[in-house]
């Protein structure tokens, strides 16, 4: 098997690669940073460009797009740029799918396509999604491609794997979420600022992610999933298990306590449909970021 992957020196395209090789899967990368001694193919190249078609091998299976402007922060005020990369490289890369005939198209979305939800609200692939309730240019960006990817596809033969990663944590030296983020100030005795301790999302480690990455490859037709920790964990949850992991008294503000902000995207059709589990706990998720905080 050959696989293509798109943003292969982001965090998870890393993780992908290692796990991929682990199962002896042929790997090129494409990103935009110049990268040397690889153990796979790498090519340097931007999926906006209209010549990726030219790079992508005739014997590739599948292509794996990780490539995106894939923070908020990097989106927000700067439309153009988000939608270039995110929407027309998307398209881009769709259309040299269907010329080199690729037999699935993995794309990474996000859980940030659902909209409002309300504190005992869980949302699943089959829940409606109001784009005009979405402020985030991200987020529009991702529902406008998933869009895009069914206008496109449906009814014919490719196979199309849209996966809604939730909010991933693990060790890395930025673009932190709240896990690594609260674990650093604990472990460095750093003040906390926060709304409320109750606010809470499904974080998962990216060694989690990878391993669902991995079990849609092969995967028929055209679905949605959401990849998403097992439950609910609260800021303050992580602030008490980073106090255990680092013996560290924490030192927090919590603002606004009735301000709680829950996000809770099902993971039920990913367990039943890939046979996927997450498997690392959060205790044992800090842990593994311990030289990076």
């Amino acid at each position: 098997m050959k696989i293509f992957v798109t943003g292969s020196e982001s965090f998870i395209g890393k993780e992908l690669i290692k796990q991929c090789q682990k199962q002896e899967i042929e790997i090129i990368g494409i990103d935009l940073i110049d990268v040397n001694n690889t153990n796979y193919k790498y090519i340097k190249f931007d999926i906006c460009s209209n010549k990726i078609c030219n790079i992508i091998p005739d014997d590739v299976d599948i292509i794996i797009h990780l490539a995106a402007l894939s923070r908020d922060s990097d989106c927000k005020g700067n439309s153009y740029n988000c939608f270039n990369v995110n929407v027309m490289g998307t398209l881009n890369l769709m259309r040299a799918a269907k010329n080199k005939k690729i037999k699935q198209f993995i794309f990474a979305s996000s859980e940030w396509v659902y909209d409002h939800f309300t504190i005992n609200e869980e949302k699943d692939e089959k829940s409606i999604i109001n784009i005009f309730n979405q402020n985030a240019e991200y987020a529009v960006s991702k529902i406008v491609s998933e869009i895009n990817l069914k206008q496109e596809f449906v009814g014919s033969d490719s196979n199309i794997t849209i996966l809604r990663f939730g909010i991933i944590y693990g060790p890395r030296k930025h673009n932190w979420s709240a896990v690594e983020e609260i674990s650093s100030k604990v472990k460095n005795q750093e003040k906390i600022t926060i709304n409320s301790l109750k606010t809470g999302r499904r974080f998962i480690h990216v060694n989690d992610i990878v391993n669902g990455i991995i079990l849609s490859i092969g995967l028929k037709g055209f679905n949605t999933i959401n990849l998403t920790g097992n439950q609910i964990i609260t800021l303050e949850e992580i602030i008490k298990t980073s106090e255990k992991i680092f013996r560290k008294k924490s030192f927090f503000e919590e603002k606004n306590s009735e301000k709680i902000s829950i996000r809770n995207p099902s993971n039920k059709k990913a367990k039943k449909l890939l046979k996927w589990e997450p498997k690392i706990t959060l205790e044992y998720g800090v842990k593994t970021l311990q030289e990076y905080i």
